[in-house]
């Protein structure tokens, strides 16, 4: 089973991907240095590392859906 604690929220709008909030700083609306290419090379099974411009706290994405992005380390 997935554990719901290390996933976190996401939007795309257009060709961009975007938090609400940043996880780390809480930050509102960051767009991610992140294509919705790359969502789907993630549910194939590529790791990510994600790096958020707001506060540069890291974490590597493992796997996504169309809502979340599951990572290596507790968000919530």
């Amino acid at each position: 089973m997935i554990p719901f604690s290390n996933t976190w929220p996401y939007d795309v709008v257009g060709n961009d991907v975007y938090v609400q909030t940043c996880p780390f700083c809480g930050t509102d609306n960051v767009l991610l240095p992140m294509k919705p290419k790359e969502l789907i090379s993630v549910r194939e099974g590529k790791k990510k590392l994600l790096i958020f411009p707001c506060c540069h706290n890291r974490v590597t994405v493992l796997d996504s859906d169309i809502d979340y992005l599951l990572t290596d380390q507790r968000l919530r």
